[in-house]
């Protein structure tokens, strides 16, 4: 599958999620200002990969890519931005990870902290 970039401003980082199943996710939120109407767009990271927003904070410029990812659960269908690399002020020489080596899921819960059901 393809990847795609988005670079913008992060609006909000929220916490870490852990399910019951032990994986875990964190969500944030870029607001783009490349359109003529700015957008907020909600990416998250999972697994290991949560620890890399813990050096970025609300207001500074990032250039973030991320891969598609889509799934059933019960019947509801989901689609998720699933962020791979988050560079710092959108120069692509900082904070960063290697490509996602398996497909992690996805769940369409909402955010915050805590322990969720595993949808899986």
């Amino acid at each position: 599958m393809s990847a795609y970039e988005i670079s913008g401003t992060i609006k909000v980082i929220f916490d870490t999620m852990t399910f019951n199943s032990g994986f875990q996710k964190r969500e944030f939120v870029i607001t783009t200002d490349d359109d003529k109407y700015p957008q907020d767009i909600k990416l998250q990271v999972t697994a290991e990969r949560c620890g890399m927003l813990d050096s970025l904070k609300a207001g500074q410029r990032v250039k973030a890519a991320f891969r598609l990812r889509g799934n059933e659960y019960k019947g509801k269908y989901y689609t998720d931005l699933q962020a791979f690399k988050v560079d710092p002020d959108g120069s692509g020489g900082g904070q960063s990870s290697a490509p996602p080596q398996g497909d992690y899921g996805s769940y369409g819960g909402g955010s915050g902290g805590g322990e969720f059901d595993d949808p899986f």
